[in-house]
């Protein structure tokens, strides 16, 4: 699977064309910080949700807050044949360090 850095991620949401941000982390995280235009599909729910709510044809972005899940959500669309599918290395968490710290650090 591809990955991206924050810097990465920040230049590449600058640029024109569709992504599809997608955050899985529970509900009660996204309600403490989230990045602008991400969708959440939480983890446990990735599996029935994602496949069906996200285009295969549409790059794919997903982050958690340390990368962890977010690979492995991104490892299952992979598997179920998306093929433009990147994790955020670090998550939301070095996102706040590295690009937006005003993005509330838990």
């Amino acid at each position: 699977m591809k990955e991206l850095n924050p810097s990465e991620l920040q230049a590449r949401l600058s640029q024109p064309g569709p992504v599809q941000l997608v955050d899985v982390r529970q509900p009660e995280e996204w309600a403490l910080a989230r990045l602008p235009g991400a969708v959440l599909i939480p983890l446990g729910e990735f599996v029935a949700r994602g496949p069906e709510e996200l285009d295969p044809g549409q790059p794919v972005v997903l982050y958690c807050h340390h990368g962890m899940r977010s690979a492995q959500a991104a490892a299952y669309l992979l598997s179920r044949g998306f093929g433009d599918v990147t994790n955020l290395t670090g998550g939301i968490d070095r996102w706040s360090l590295e690009v937006d710290p005003t993005v509330p650090r838990y």
